[in-house]
């Protein structure tokens, strides 16, 4: 006698498991005169920003000199213009403070960057071992690490941002100078791998001298190098980060 046929039983539907919230968790709001309205707070120095969607992609952005107290053109501007790039990228940002007594003469209780000679060597290392800190935090309230990071400033940060690069201070894929940049080929330059580096300024600026002398001695490592001008003055503008973006981009799979 035959067997009789076993019954098939379809297997309960599996339920797709939740996405993971994004942002894991936000920090106790912190009250700080440096980070402007839409912008928030990772600490009283450091603003940052996180995008709608998840991302593994992190900006660490330097800005120019900035005055004492809670308002500034110079710092709403910048702090407006990267957020707006970042979360069109689909980027995180970080906006650290820099420290008074780093910016040039004149501007004695302004705060600004180690940008070169024996102020990089007193400062650049610790101001580097901060930044790491505080990506770490901003991971930790993402719920994810970041892959990809880079690492531009505009004015005296980008002035930072290229001596960074330039002597081999802080690890990225990818650099950015806008309204500024400059500096020589160091000893560390030879030995570092190349990065695409991104610089735009202004056609109504003073700094196009000093940045065309910088993409030239980064093409002279062996660096990719994008330099744009646009029609415009001094200070950061978004459409240097649309284009910084887009061009690390184009190196990310190389």
């Amino acid at each position: 006698m035959a067997a009789a046929p076993i019954p098939i039983v379809a297997a309960a539907p599996t339920a797709s498991p939740e996405p993971a919230p994004w942002p894991r968790a936000r920090p106790p709001r912190i009250e700080t005169d440096w980070c402007i309205d839409g912008v928030d707070a990772l600490d009283e120095e450091t603003c940052y920003v996180l995008p709608d969607a998840p991302t593994r992609t992190l900006l660490l952005y330097f800005h120019g000199i900035v005055p004492p107290g809670k308002e500034s053109q110079q710092k709403t501007n910048f702090e407006t213009v990267v957020s707006r790039a970042a979360r069109r990228a689909g980027a995180a940002a970080l906006m650290p403070r820099g420290k008074v007594g780093l910016a040039p003469k004149g501007y004695a209780s302004w705060r600004g960057w180690p940008t070169g000679g024996r102020a990089y060597d007193e400062h650049a290392a610790s101001f580097v071992a901060v930044f790491a800190e505080k990506r770490r935090r901003l991971e930790e309230i993402a719920g994810a690490s970041f892959s990809r990071v880079y690492v531009a400033g505009s004015s005296s940060g980008a002035y930072f941002a290229a001596a960074l690069a330039l002597r081999g201070g802080i690890d990225a894929d990818g650099f950015g100078a806008m309204s500024g940049g400059g500096g020589r080929a160091t000893p560390e330059l030879a030995t570092l791998a190349p990065r695409p580096f991104y610089i735009g300024f202004g056609a109504h600026d003073t700094v196009g001298a000093s940045a065309r002398a910088l993409a030239g001695v980064l093409r002279g490592a062996g660096w990719p190098v994008r330099v744009a001008e646009h029609p415009v003055g001094h200070g950061a503008k978004e459409v240097y980060l649309d284009e910084a973006f887009a061009f690390w981009r184009e190196h990310e799979a190389r």
